[in-house]
């Protein structure tokens, strides 16, 4: 901002938003004083460096605005777990199915997970086909991550959502 500015040349924008062209530091200073306004340096990294003529605690508001704007429009990805087991019955899995699909319209990454107990673990094939079919089933809402992996006693795939 303004004698901070180290370089010699600058492209010069005015307080209206046109663009007056390169100038020299010096010269552009002083038209920014003849407006009773400041030199805000906008884009250091360009060659020559882009300044602008404008009143300093309004661009510094406006700045603080699109960054508060920004960070609210951001939608933060969360994943949900939704937990099953080897024996489910067709009803609990239809429930939990909405609930995944739920999950997946709302734009929510979805972790699925089969425990296994005992001795379940020897017919992880039907873990597989559970996972496997509910994937088919929601394929209009998202798509697996990977194929289902058994880590330990637990089986776990994820489901990303579709793009809007």
């Amino acid at each position: 901002m303004n004698e901070q500015i180290t370089a010699k040349e600058v492209r010069l924008i005015g307080s209206d938003g046109k663009q007056h062209g390169i100038y020299n530091l010096a010269d552009a200073l002083l038209i920014a004083e003849e407006a009773k306004l400041d030199l805000v340096n906008i884009s250091p990294a360009a060659t020559p460096p882009v300044c602008k003529v404008v009143n300093y605690g309004k661009f510094l508001y406006e700045q603080n605005r699109k960054e508060k704007e920004i960070r609210k429009n951001q939608k933060i990805v969360e994943t949900k777990e939704v937990r099953f087991s080897a024996r489910i019955d067709e009803h609990d899995f239809q429930t939990k199915s909405r609930n995944v699909q739920k999950f997946l319209k709302s734009g929510n990454r979805v972790k699925l997970s089969i425990q296994f107990k005992g001795r379940e673990i020897a017919h992880s094939e039907i873990g597989l086909n559970i996972l496997l079919r509910l994937a088919a089933e929601m394929e209009a809402f998202g798509s697996p991550e990977r194929t289902p992996k058994l880590e330990g006693r637990q089986m776990i795939m994820f489901l990303n959502p579709k793009a809007s």
